[in-house]
């Protein structure tokens, strides 16, 4: 049995020696350098571009960023709050070595997630997201993300950007939907958001049970009394666990950012190929290999839908006939013919160029528009097999599918080490909040090494996972359901107060969200 400890009986939020002169240097020099760079290759990359809406772009990429700093602070938080309450590193250096790690985790990321979030997204608003509706689009979900991520913040519970994020761009799609006249179920891809929407459900359930299983397992294996002993006053604990929780925290930091990072990375993107076409919508490198790929890549898809279109059968609009199959997620057979015309189409529009940086300014837009609904209609055959295809043909399916995502489903390094500090930074700045709830009000009794530790490994491993299957899940909740998990495996008891408002804040996050961001993209709508 374990002795009761009151929750407030220290406070190590307070403990610890204020990060020393050199280090505080050092992180300035690092953020001044790393903002540099991020300005520098933007105006690189913006290059000779005719009639840039500067103000416009500035404040769409603060936006985009202002998310990411609340992300933050508001989802890394749970990270550092296990090392913190365990003593094992003091407050100031813990965030600033989670933040450290969250830009890391950032930069390793694939990208999957990014893009997967943006195809949540109507289609109409997405090919036209440089019109009213579209700039529309992106900052009433960002600002509606904004807005309930700091209300939660401020009220300190641990709710889930992950699940604002989703919410805010089903309401976009419904309120785009109700404004157009159109059915619900075109306007969001339903079945994308169902697939989000189990991992998000699931993953803090697999949290809990994962916490309770890891937790029982370490009792029966590591025998040592001091792993599940709360710490004592304010001394660190012996030098095994301390190491074992800081690379718990290591690697639910790394994690965090390789996904919740890529969030801020393709609505950036989105912002970008919006506001600045000529230089965003595609991606123009130098590299004469990567077209060459292409162009084979594109001939050989045109032999296999050869294969499967139906004899006598013509689409009036090729491009019309794939746009349907996007947007109502149903492949047919006109659609093959309709994906035929536009393979050969993008095929000639490039025929000319050595790389697709010679393509010019005045083609980008239509290029990009008409090889994202090709990608979009390629997941109906590669993912959801809906045209059933032999295995060497969908081999090939899958080939050109990856030419045509590296052309315009890329995302340039600047803005990877944007969202990096913008992510760290909010982890510096406004941690403290949701590491009390964390730390001190899930549980009845203070948090021992075992506990942390445990909740902090499953938060790692389930995070990471969901990355690589390119899935975004809710660090806080993975987190805290694995905290709660702990609590009850080892007979603490929860703080059912606590439990109950972030089950709260859990259930209205996405209707909320939802309402916020479909009102905020009718005034955005009108004002635009």
């Amino acid at each position: 049995m374990h002795s009761a400890h009151p929750a407030r009986r220290i406070n190590p939020l307070e403990s610890g020696n204020p990060a020393n002169a050199l280090g505080i240097v050092a992180f300035v020099t690092l953020l001044v350098l790393g903002l540099g760079y991020v300005v520098y290759s933007l105006l690189g990359d913006i290059g000779d571009a005719q009639a840039v809406p500067w103000a416009l772009l500035i404040l769409a990429l603060l936006a985009a960023l202002g998310f990411e700093f609340v992300n933050g602070f508001h989802d890394t938080a749970n990270a550092v709050a296990t090392v913190i309450y365990t003593h094992s590193m003091p407050a100031n250096l813990a965030v600033l070595w989670s933040g450290f790690f969250n830009f890391l985790g950032v930069m390793a990321a694939s990208g999957a997630v990014a893009w997967g979030i943006v195809s949540l997204l109507p289609v109409e608003l997405i090919l036209q997201v440089n019109s009213a509706s579209g700039l529309a689009m992106v900052f009433a979900l960002l600002l509606a993300a904004i807005l309930w991520n700091l209300g939660t913040w401020w009220l300190g519970l641990p709710a889930s950007s992950s699940h604002t994020l989703i919410g805010s761009i089903v309401g976009v799609g419904l309120a785009n939907q109700w404004l157009t006249g159109g059915a619900a179920s075109n306007g969001v891809d339903w079945g994308q958001v169902k697939q989000i929407g189990l991992s998000l459900l699931i993953s803090p359930i697999c949290g809990f049970v994962a916490a309770v299983l890891l937790y029982f397992g370490m009792r029966a294996l590591v025998r040592s009394k001091a792993l599940y002993e709360p710490p004592k006053g304010n001394a660190p604990p012996p030098r095994w666990i301390r190491a074992l929780l800081i690379a718990t925290c290591t690697g639910v930091s790394f994690a965090h950012g390789s996904n919740d990072g890529q969030k801020g990375m393709g609505l950036i993107m989105l912002i970008l190929v919006g506001i600045v076409p000529t230089a965003f919508a595609l991606n123009r490198t130098p590299d004469a290999s990567k077209l060459s790929q292409f162009r084979e890549a594109s001939v050989q898809m045109e032999e296999v839908l050869k294969r499967y279109t139906k004899p006598g059968l013509t689409v009036s609009d090729p491009r019309e006939a794939v746009k349907d199959a996007v947007r109502q997620k149903n492949y047919t057979d006109a659609t093959t013919v309709g994906l035929s015309g536009m393979v050969q189409g993008t095929l000639k529009d490039v025929e000319d160029f050595k790389t697709l940086k010679d393509v010019p300014t005045t083609m980008v837009s239509n290029l990009r528009n008409d090889m994202y609904l090709i990608g979009e209609a390629l997941k109906l055959i590669d993912k959801r097999q809906q045209l059933k295809v032999s295995e060497d043909d969908l081999r090939v399916v899958v080939a050109y599918h990856k030419a045509v995502d590296e052309a315009t489903s890329f995302i340039p390094l600047w803005v990877k080490v944007g969202v990096a500090i913008a992510l760290g930074l909010g982890t510096v700045v406004g941690w403290k909040r949701i590491v009390k709830t964390v730390g001190e009000k899930i549980g009845k009794t203070h948090l021992t090494y075992g506990q942390g530790a445990a909740a902090e490994s499953v938060a790692a491993i389930t995070i990471g996972v969901a990355d690589l299957l390119g899935l975004p899940v809710s660090t806080t909740h993975v987190l805290s359901s694995g905290v709660a998990g702990t609590m009850a495996a080892s007979g603490s008891g929860l703080n059912l107060d606590t439990v109950r408002s972030i089950a709260l804040a859990w259930v209205l996050t996405l209707p909320a969200s939802v309402l916020l961001s479909g009102l905020l993209f009718w005034l955005f709508r009108s004002v635009f």
